[in-house]
């Protein structure tokens, strides 16, 4: 049995809104295609490249699914099989994975793939695809029965164009958050004998929690999205940061400068991803993310133990190229919606500030 010392964290329900509550809802998910998702990515062709790179789109399946499939279609070992990035089962996605030139033959795997995945294309290249290498995904999800004022629900949409918060999503914890209560048990010595993969989900929720702690936080005090003294700022789309120190607080030139750049969105403010090395903040924002994370002990000490080391994460992100259309069907409305997010962002981080999402069967309303 699952430790029940601490509740499962819900599906977002109890982390603050930059927008605030909506009154606004709809039927998330009706069917697999109304999730779709395009990978990103960078493809370094190369006429006599050793690999094959495989653009594959999947129904139905998540990403070690098919890498378990094709390791067994071409007498290879899964871990033969790159891929940038986990897909999510209820959803239909687009993405590259690759294999040794010697484990697949293109044209053929094209002609035996089951049911539910489909070959778009392949391209040959020097090395094997690695995990988080690359540039984002692309973003089309279909709202059915909204349930609420257009005018207000667009307006919420211009705004959220302007960023919102980098919450890891619901998924990041397993059904029912498993994935977070089974850290607790791993750190307090329950669990053993984990495989390597499993242990990576249970580590990464644990520090997906604190950070999401820290982020919700900094939303209920308004500043989730300004600098704070000590502030860890991050460039956008790097890892690359800096300290915000009082020398630059001290210099309105400076300070009116980086304030165009936050506004630009060339830059970000951060929050923890706790683990080993010295701290990335300081002053005010420091003791606020010291604050928030003394609630959590045992996931401190844990991540520690596993000999994590500490990283950073933007509290806020933005959608890029965000589109959305309204469509009736008959007496129901419906909203399309399509944007891109850099890697590791959640699209329902975005979903949740514009509405409530509604199982497919539950009524609107």
């Amino acid at each position: 049995m699952e430790s029940t010392t601490h509740s499962a964290p819900s599906p977002g329900d109890d982390l603050p809104r930059a927008l605030g509550a909506s009154a606004a809802t709809a039927r998330f998910r009706s069917e697999p295609g109304d999730f779709r998702v395009d990978e990103q990515i960078d493809v370094p062709e190369h006429a006599t490249g050793a690999h094959w790179w495989l653009r594959i789109t999947k129904t139905g399946m998540n990403t070690k699914d098919v890498v378990r499939l094709l390791a067994e279609m071409g007498s290879a070992k899964p871990r033969q099989v790159g891929y940038a990035g986990l897909k999510d089962r209820h959803a239909v996605t687009t993405q590259w994975l690759s294999l040794p030139l010697e484990h697949v033959d293109p044209e053929s795997l094209a002609e035996r793939l089951p049911a539910g995945l489909e070959l778009l294309d392949w391209k040959r290249a020097r090395h094997a695809i690695r995990r988080g290498g690359l540039r984002g995904n692309r973003f089309r999800i279909h709202l059915r029965h909204v349930d609420g004022d257009r005018d207000e629900l667009s307006a919420r949409l211009g705004r959220i164009k302007s960023g919102v918060p980098n919450y890891f999503g619901d998924q990041r914890f397993g059904h029912s958050g498993q994935n977070l209560a089974r850290a607790r048990r791993l750190f307090a010595g329950e669990l053993t004998r984990v495989p390597r993969f499993e242990r990576g989900l249970y580590l990464s929720a644990a520090r997906s929690w604190l950070f999401n702690l820290v982020l919700a936080e900094r939303v209920r005090r308004g500043d989730w999205n300004r600098l704070l003294p000590g502030e860890a700022v991050m460039l956008d789309g790097s890892r690359s940061r800096f300290r915000l120190d009082r020398d630059t607080l001290d210099d309105a030139q400076a300070l009116a400068e980086l304030q165009g750049r936050l506004d630009r969105f060339d830059i970000h403010p951060s929050g923890p991803l706790p683990g080993l090395g010295e701290p990335a903040a300081g002053d005010e924002c420091l003791a606020l993310e010291n604050e928030v994370l003394a609630r959590e002990p045992e996931l401190l000490a844990g991540l520690e133990d596993w000999r994590l080391k500490a990283e950073r994460r933007a509290l806020r992100v933005v959608p890029g190229e965000l589109e959305w259309d309204w469509e009736a069907s008959g007496d129901a409305v419906n909203l399309v919606l399509s944007f891109s997010l850099p890697p590791g962002a959640f699209a329902t981080t975005v979903l949740r500030e514009l509405m409530v999402l509604l199982p497919p069967d539950q009524a609107p309303g």
